[in-house]
Formats: C-alpha cells, sequence, structure tokens
C-alpha cells in the first residue's frame, strides 16, 4: 500500500469543511451543522474553522455563530477562474433558456464526485423551485445536473462510483444505486436527464450535459420548476432545448 503522505488527514478535514461553508453560502453555517455533515467532532470542526479564519478562508459572524467563506478564497477564486470557469461564456445560453421556458436556468460544473452551482436566472414563471442555487453541492447522480454528468462518463467509472455510493438515507430509495442505473440508462437513451420530484416533492428539473474539448462531460445546463410546468407533453420541447444549448455551448469550448 502506497503510504498516506504527512498532513494528508488534516487537509482532507479542511477541504471537507471549507465545501461544506461553501455548500451553506450565502446565509452561512454553525458549528454544529458543519458538524454534522463532515461526521467530524464538534471541537474539531471548531479548531479547523479557527484555523481556516486565521488564514482568511473563512470568516466568522460571531452575532449570528456562523461562518462563511473568507476574502482569501475569493482572491484565488479570480485567479482559478481564468482556467476553469466558463459562467461568461455559459452566461448567454442560461438566460437563454430561462427567456425561452420561464422556468429557472442553471449551469452548474462538476467538481470530482460532487456537482456545484455555479450560475442561476430565473425565468417569468413567478413560482419557484429554490432547491438548486448557486454554491450548491450535490453528489453526481442527484439532481438534474448530477444525473446528467454522471450519465456520460465511461460505463466503467459509472459503474465503480455506484457501487461505492449509495445515497438511499440521505436522498431517498429514488437514489439506490439500482435506480441510479436505471436513471443513466433513460438518460443516455433521452439525452438529457430528467428530475422528477426526487429530492423535494414536486420540484422537478431536467439537464444535460456540456463537454469539455476533451469530451468529457464536466458541466451541465439545467432548468427547474413546479411539477405542473413539466408535463409529458412538454418535456421533449424543454429536451430539446437543453442539448441544442449544451450542444452549442460544447461546440464554443471546443473551439476555445
Amino acid at each position: 500500500m502506497t503510504p498516506t503522505p504527512a498532513g494528508a488527514q488534516v487537509v482532507g478535514r479542511l477541504a471537507a469543511v471549507l465545501r461544506t461553508v461553501s455548500g451553506a453560502m450565502p446565509q452561512g453555517i454553525t458549528t454544529t451543522e458543519v458538524a454534522r455533515h463532515t461526521g467530524l467532532a464538534r471541537p474539531t470542526v471548531h479548531r479547523l474553522l479557527g484555523a481556516l479564519v486565521a488564514e482568511g478562508f473563512c470568516d466568522h459572524d460571531h452575532q449570528a455563530g456562523r461562518w462563511l467563506l473568507g476574502p482569501e478564497l475569493y482572491l484565488m477564486g479570480a485567479v482559478a477562474a481564468e482556467r476553469y470557469d466558463i459562467s461568461d461564456m455559459a452566461r448567454e445560453h442560461v438566460a437563454a433558456l430561462a427567456e425561452a421556458t420561464g422556468e429557472s436556468a442553471f449551469l452548474s460544473a462538476r467538481r470530482g464526485d460532487e456537482t456545484v452551482c455555479l450560475l442561476r436566472q430565473d425565468g417569468a414563471f413567478p413560482i419557484r423551485s429554490f432547491v438548486l442555487y448557486e454554491g450548491k453541492r450535490f453528489p453526481l447522480g442527484v439532481a438534474s445536473a448530477g444525473i446528467a454528468i454522471l450519465a456520460f462518463l465511461t460505463a466503467p467509472v459509472v459503474e465503480r462510483y455506484l457501487q461505492a455510493n449509495d445515497f438511499t438515507e440521505r436522498y431517498g430509495d429514488a437514489h439506490s444505486p439500482a435506480r441510479l442505473r436505471e436513471k443513466v440508462r433513460e438518460t443516455r437513451k433521452l439525452g438529457y436527464s430528467v428530475n422528477p420530484g426526487l429530492i423535494v416533492e414536486g420540484s422537478w428539473g431536467m439537464g444535460a450535459a456540456v463537454f469539455d474539448a476533451s469530451g468529457s462531460p464536466a458541466w451541465a445546463l439545467s432548468v427547474t420548476g413546479i411539477e405542473s410546468r413539466f408535463t409529458p407533453e412538454r418535456r421533449p420541447e424543454l429536451g430539446a432545448l437543453l442539448l441544442h444549448h449544451a450542444h452549442e455551448l460544447s461546440q464554443q469550448l471546443r473551439r476555445g
């Protein structure tokens, strides 16, 4: 076995804490909530958060008792965005989807075994779903963006991932490995994913993968709304719009 590098456990814990705080933005999160989400002891979490504050990676709202991302992450993110962020290029597609459908439209990016929402644009329809918002993270296979990306990874990668993960306890029976295999097959057949209220009852979503220059699914465009807006008659129309914009964005990325 390859020995674990010195300090790797601490780095892993810090990364888990930062991801948890990131997922709770902009309202922030308490120490107890971070401990619950990461599985770390509360004193350990408090110590790690204190160290992150000292380095500028987190802030602490003492009055509210909540932790938030700090200014150092903003500065690093601005530099990293030049390589990884396609938000400027994708913004017109997200806006076009929101305008054409009336629903909330999104861009999400794959980050390891998760998706993180980068952009949100609300459409004209007055009733909206707030399951997904900028900074929100979901595991691959959860929510329409995560299903769309997972479905177009290679078959061996998908199978290893599903064998190693079972999201039933957190997200319900619809997210068991067997059910996710069915969603993967359905998404590959349609070309786009459909999330029929699997996270919050009555809140539907659809997504299409966006591919990087090497042909890997690295992002997803998606739309969400209430169930009555995603009728069987309308879903093919929404799917076609998603696929059109996902294809156009993929082509733009390929051209550089």
